[in-house]
């Protein structure tokens, strides 16, 4: 996926609306960190999320979503997620190629785009027993409300089956 050629926001929602997906959206000021992002709890129920983009020596890349609080050991992480080795940070050229999204903007929505399915998307379990899971559209000025079913339907729907495992400490 290239940069030209990455879906945005309102063709997320066009896919979700396809789909029968329900979804709400919240916008505010762009947020990078999940320490930036704590002032919307109020307003935003659900689990929120914070998402890591790995990958392993041989070049294997996998998405972490777990939740916002939550920590991943990256020393152990790749023994539960199936990785060839230890993983490392992936490089943002490849975040935008394979997922469409910038650092900052990372996301599991991002799988809209990651059409040579090039990514594994691990889902960590505890952020699943959420009803609703709140992730960016794509973009980090934005936050979108989808219930954690609907997030596996999604994911199924552009050909990932993403893994629920706890990957978190």
């Amino acid at each position: 996926m290239t940069e030209n050629s990455s879906k945005n926001r309102d063709d997320l929602f066009r896919f979700l609306d396809g789909l029968g997906i329900f979804h709400s959206t919240k916008d505010h000021a762009p947020v990078f960190t999940v320490a930036e992002s704590v002032s919307l709890r109020d307003e935003i129920p659900g689990g929120h999320t914070k998402n890591l983009f790995v990958k392993d020596k041989k070049d294997n890349f996998f998405l972490l979503t777990v939740e916002e609080n939550a920590t991943v050991d990256l020393k152990t992480v790749h023994t539960l997620i199936g990785a060839a080795s230890k993983v490392s940070f992936g490089k943002p050229e490849k975040l935008l190629e394979y997922l469409g999204v910038i650092p900052g903007s990372v996301t599991a929505f991002g799988a809209i785009n990651d059409t040579g399915k090039n990514v594994t998307f691990i889902l960590d379990a505890e952020l699943m027993e959420h009803d609703v899971v709140n992730c960016h559209p794509l973009s980090n000025d934005a936050t979108t409300s989808i219930a954690s079913s609907d997030l596996l339907r999604f994911m199924e729907a552009t050909g990932h089956t993403p893994l629920v495992l706890k990957v978190t400490g």
